[in-house]
């Protein structure tokens, strides 16, 4: 399932944000940019994207090193991510002070994540999954959530501290919550992140996750209509 995490969880537990057929899906437009195939190597693979995305556009998506592309297809750039999965060493536990965080949050979600980057989040996103956040004075300045759920696995995303409250250990405890409620459902926890966020790796092997696999992130784009 962690191999192709995306289209496990596509046509598993997020079918109903889904869109596309048996051989390529993507998540909503206004929910979450992330792709799939089922393989690179199926035959119709390729008019199986256009027919999802259309001509002349953009799938979240690239095949691995040694799949050549047909004529007309383009590689976008590629970025190298990492992914991690818990280990029993991960302390999962509730926090107290952690509120559920939904539709009315929305706005607040989208600025803190606008300033800190930690990954696409979208108006629809926190339907992937529950999120959870830290307010000081009212105002949303931590937060964490759950993102793809491929079978048996959920993934934490969107972990993200506004820049004045770091240090105070807010993202550590937004995880561990998380955590404790994905094993709560009787699942195991990974995440993604970017080969070059060393500090965000570190954090996450603090706590007790290793590294699985390196990942590429990638687009194609689709031959213009003839």
């Amino acid at each position: 399932m962690l191999e192709n995490p995306a289209w496990s969880s596509l046509t598993g537990e997020h079918a109903h944000l889904a869109q596309g057929n048996d051989l390529a899906r993507r998540y909503l437009p206004d929910v979450s940019p992330w792709s799939a195939v089922r393989s690179w190597t199926e035959p119709g693979v390729w008019a199986a994207i256009i027919d999802l995305v259309g001509p002349d556009a953009d799938f979240f998506g690239a095949p691995p090193e040694g799949v050549p592309l047909p004529e007309g297809w383009a590689a976008g750039e590629v970025g190298w991510g990492v992914q991690l999965v818990e280990t029993d060493d991960v302390a999962g536990r509730p926090d107290d002070e952690a509120v559920l965080l939904g539709a009315a949050d929305v706005p607040e979600m989208l600025d803190l994540v606008a300033r800190t980057r930690p990954g696409p989040f979208l108006p629809r996103t926190h339907e992937m999954g529950r999120y959870v956040g830290f307010r000081r004075d009212g105002r949303l300045v931590a937060m964490a959530g759950e993102r793809l759920r491929p079978e048996g696995w959920t993934e934490i995303s969107a972990v993200a501290t506004d820049e004045r409250y770091r240090g105070q250990g807010l993202a550590s405890r937004l995880a561990l919550d998380v955590v404790h409620h994905v094993r709560e459902r009787g699942q195991r926890a990974m995440l993604h992140a970017a080969a070059g966020n060393t500090n965000a790796i570190r954090l996450y092997e603090s706590l007790g996750f290793v590294l699985r696999r390196r990942v590429a992130f990638g687009t194609l784009h689709t031959p213009a209509a003839r």
